[in-house]
């Protein structure tokens, strides 16, 4: 199925909820009330966007392929979804922080709304050094790596790697070890607390909803 086909379908379905939910939008003419409840959508589907993709690329997805993929298949895969992972986030997040502006202005904000904006920033802020600067000089370092490991007959191995056993005789490979593994965990690192920050203003909708 294209894209564009996978596109118009989830539109449609949009276009359903409307049909039979229409007291979202308002039951009169006002275009500062319809103007609201497309606010609120705009924040609720980036939110919901952010939260799944982060939580399927964290938690499960790197984890299946990471399990199931030879290693470097497996970090070549990464080096190409990762920029699109982290671009993703930063448009739904700016999206959400926008929204979110706008629905809850600084200056009549309580003291919550302000922290909300504030971890909703925060999540922004890691994303967008993940794309800008961790990312790019991840799969660079990688790819210095994957040259060095190829000459050594690494990385077509499945689960336990031949690097850790081989390091330790190749001063060479120990040096990018270290480099890549401190570039990459100051990526994991961002990654986690945008994950955090995201997880914090889920509680906050949590205690808005009325089921």
């Amino acid at each position: 199925m294209a894209w564009i086909t996978r596109f118009l379908t989830a539109i449609s379905f949009l276009v359903v909820g409307i049909v039979f939910v229409p007291d979202v939008f308002g039951s009169r003419s006002d275009g500062f009330a319809l103007t609201v409840s497309l606010v609120k959508l705009g924040h609720l589907l980036s939110f919901a966007t952010a939260w799944g993709a982060a939580l399927w690329v964290t938690f499960i997805g790197g984890i299946i392929m990471f399990k199931n993929l030879p290693r470097h298949q497996f970090g070549n895969l990464q080096g190409k979804m990762f920029p699109a992972y982290f671009s993703t986030l930063s448009v739904c997040v700016a999206i959400t922080v926008a929204a979110f502006a706008y629905l809850h202005p600084w200056k009549s904000a309580s003291t919550m709304e302000r922290y909300q904006l504030g971890f909703l920033l925060s999540s922004f802020g890691f994303n967008l050094s993940n794309l800008l600067v961790f990312t790019p000089m991840t799969i660079e370092m990688m790819k210095k790596r994957h040259k060095l490991e190829r000459e050594l007959n690494m990385g077509d191995e499945v689960g336990w790697s031949k690097n850790v056993p081989g390091a330790k005789v190749n001063p060479k490979l120990a040096a990018m070890n270290k480099k890549f593994g401190m570039i990459h965990g100051l990526s994991s690192l961002a990654n986690i607390m945008s994950f955090g920050s995201l997880a914090m203003h889920s509680w906050y909708l949590t205690s808005k909803l009325q089921l």
